[in-house]
């Protein structure tokens, strides 16, 4: 593959998706064996016979205690899982829109789709968040897009979406305790999701390292412009950074978290192990070993500068609340 021709590069891209349609099939084949087809009206209206009819109180009272930074953390992610019209998007405009790729992409947002429904009905009916600003989020959340830079790389959205996958499962999970020593129902509904984002992780970091045997000096140079910088796909969201912040300060996830990601993509795809490669793939490689000692750094950096933070959101009416760390 030529780097001073894109296109010609591109088009070797896409021959390698398409020799994967076998193994795409085998994959989704698997997936669909493994999950669990569960719906939000199933977690959410079990309150329904007690709760109903008086305005589902035994639900929210358990809820009051749900301190800030949970409902934070919820928004958070709620506001991530209604991006889903931009991953949609994406996948269909770099994996094609045929066949096995196609099969799969219709799967995973059919499945993706129930994560922001159920949150979006957990919040709304516990009124834990003022629910014009949730909306005003998403709004603007959706118009705002999210438009990563893969100049047209097929592979970059598969370390991609390898990557994110496993830190919207670590967050979610992490999320699904913290909020658990207050109220069990989040919880179990973080469970679910959870679940589904690690069904999902596989899928596409098992589709990558096929991928990686089948062109390993490509697949490593796409994977560096990827992995030393994971670009979340809330990042174009108004107060990104103050959300990110407290989700960090609250343990549920930050550097170190995604040092600890990265780690385990490179030992899973075997990086530091692959040999034969030409002078692109070995400089890619080398590259790609390094990022973690970098990412420690930062995490170790920020760790060090431990402070007190007060936060205010519109999302808690205002409400201003501080966090350690």
């Amino acid at each position: 593959m030529d780097p001073r021709n894109p296109d010609a590069t591109l088009s070797a891209k896409l021959e390698v998706l398409e020799a994967l349609q076998d193994t795409v099939g085998t994959l989704l084949q698997q997936h669909e064996s493994r999950r669990e087809l569960w719906w939000p009206s199933d977690l959410v209206d079990q309150f329904d016979s007690e709760d109903t009819a008086a305005g589902f109180p035994v639900l929210r009272e358990r809820a009051r205690g749900l301190p800030p930074e949970c409902r934070i953390a919820l928004a958070l992610n709620l506001a991530t899982e209604e991006g889903l019209p931009h991953f949609h998007r994406l996948i269909a405009t770099y994996l094609g829109d045929n066949s096995n790729w196609r099969e799969w992409q219709n799967l995973w947002t059919a499945e993706e789709d129930r994560h922001g429904a159920v949150l979006h009905d957990y919040c709304r009916i516990t009124r834990i968040l003022d629910a014009q600003a949730v909306d005003r989020l998403k709004f603007d959340y959706l118009r705002s897009g999210f438009y990563p830079h893969w100049e047209r790389d097929p592979y970059r959205i598969l370390v991609y979406t390898s990557l994110q996958e496993r830190a919207t499962q670590r967050s979610h999970a992490r999320t699904g305790r913290l909020c658990g020593n207050y109220e069990p129902l989040i919880s179990n509904i973080l469970e679910k999701v959870t679940a589904d984002e690690a069904r999902h992780f596989t899928f596409y970091q098992q589709a990558f390292a096929r991928i990686i045997e089948l062109d390993p000096d490509q697949a490593l140079v796409s994977a560096l412009e990827v992995v030393p910088g994971l670009e979340m796909p809330g990042i174009g969201m108004p107060g990104f950074s103050e959300f990110a912040e407290v989700v960090r300060r609250a343990g549920i996830y930050g550097p170190r978290e995604y040092l600890q990601i990265v780690e385990g993509q490179l030992k899973s795809w075997k990086i530091d192990a692959l040999t034969g490669l030409s002078a692109v793939g070995r400089v890619a490689q080398e590259k790609l070993m390094a990022v973690p000692d970098r990412l420690r750094r930062i995490a170790d950096i920020m760790e060090r500068r431990r402070n007190s933070r007060t936060f205010s959101f519109d999302l808690l009416w205002g409400k201003k609340f501080a966090l350690e760390g």
